[in-house]
């Protein structure tokens, strides 16, 4: 857990500092544009990844200028962690104790997970949303997954590049055989993560579908799924439109279904769309604590957005219970006098770096 998160030149802060005094829930507040998520923000950079909008990092320094931005942070284990930016898209750099460190080491510390806005619509949004989100959760535990959909992604590019140029069948077969190894792999992960977040919901129920997908739930080995994928492969050379038209991991998708309703997630009401995701989120915190034994840190932007009141107890009243760190932030603070084991932080718009500390 973070004990102190110190930012500089991040989005419209200059500077501040928040100290968490040992607390679980971190409770930011304040009028819109007050800088509230520039806060979550920072904290998710410490993820080692581009922070939870994804951005270029010329436009989180501060005012959009390439100066560049500091986020520290100082761990309940006394462990300090820091993310540099000093401008240029490369320059990027961690430290950890002091000493220089890879980005992805810092998974090794801070496992971060977040729900902005932009996840209220997950459920009626694209295929790709949806498997973005659970690959970055399955991220967590399989540091591999995510190099391997990368890596998916550019050997389709280049194989759709090879199908339009006319390369020989050699360079073609060489491209498929990598694409099957990676495309079950990525399959297995995503079966693996499915079933595991399984146990630890009872509200809801994730579900994962696609071509390997399916092969491999319906008791296919994933030797002969790869082989038949090759064979798929080689077996669909043409392009459609100039583009190329192929089934696989990139084409599959994950599947929510709430069961006290009885229906699919995208079929119920925008509130408990959002309780869902919550519960999806805290469940996962559950699963990172059980085969980690570390508590994860959880980001919730706009936390209490579309819940009624019983939505919001219940929220709370999980929070309780969640082996996690939790950062959320909201427009009224009242709304969350009930969250137990709480700090709020009184984020004011006058002065941009007028950042309160209080219990």
């Amino acid at each position: 857990m973070i004990s102190s998160l110190s930012i500089t030149d991040f989005r419209n802060h200059p500077m501040c500092r928040i100290t968490t005094g040992g607390h679980r829930n971190i409770i930011i507040t304040g009028p819109n544009g007050a800088g509230k998520t520039a806060i979550l923000e920072a904290v998710s950079m410490l993820s080692g990844e581009r922070g939870m909008r994804g951005v270029g990092m010329c436009d989180i320094a501060r005012f959009g200028g390439c100066g560049g931005f500091s986020v520290f942070a100082e761990l309940s284990d006394e462990t300090q962690i820091n993310v540099n930016y000093t401008g240029g898209d490369a320059n990027r750099r961690a430290k950890i104790d002091g000493d220089n460190a890879p980005l992805s080491d810092l998974a090794k510390h801070m496992r971060i997970v977040w729900l902005t806005p932009r996840e209220d619509r997950l459920f009626v949004d694209s295929a790709s949303e949806r498997r973005s989100f659970f690959d970055r959760l399955a991220t967590s535990f399989d540091s591999t997954h995510a190099g391997r959909t990368a890596r998916l992604a550019r050997l389709l590019s280049e194989r759709a590049f090879a199908l339009k140029s006319c390369s020989d069948t050699h360079w073609l077969n060489a491209l498929d055989a990598q694409i099957a190894g990676v495309a079950v792999a990525i399959s297995v992960a995503r079966i693996q993560y499915a079933g595991e977040i399984n146990y630890f919901l009872s509200r809801c129920a994730v579900s994962v579908s696609g071509m390997i997908e399916k092969m491999l739930i319906d008791g296919i080995s994933a030797g002969d799924a790869e082989r038949r994928y090759l064979e798929y492969l080689s077996q669909n050379r043409t392009l459609v439109g100039d583009k190329m038209v192929i089934d696989g991991p990139h084409k599959s998708d994950f599947g929510v279904f709430n069961n006290e309703l009885n229906l699919p997630a995208y079929l119920t009401s925008t509130g408990q769309q959002k309780s869902v995701l919550i519960d999806l989120i805290l469940a996962h915190a559950k699963l990172v604590h059980t085969k980690t034994g570390r508590n994860c840190l959880i980001l919730l932007d706009e936390a209490a957005a579309h819940l009624d009141t019983n939505a919001r107890a219940n929220l709370f009243r999980e929070l309780g219970n969640a082996h996690a760190q939790v950062w959320a932030t909201g427009l009224d603070a009242n709304i969350f006098q009930d969250v137990p084991d709480a700090v709020f932080v009184a984020c004011q718009n006058g002065e941009i770096n007028s950042i309160v500390c209080a219990e």
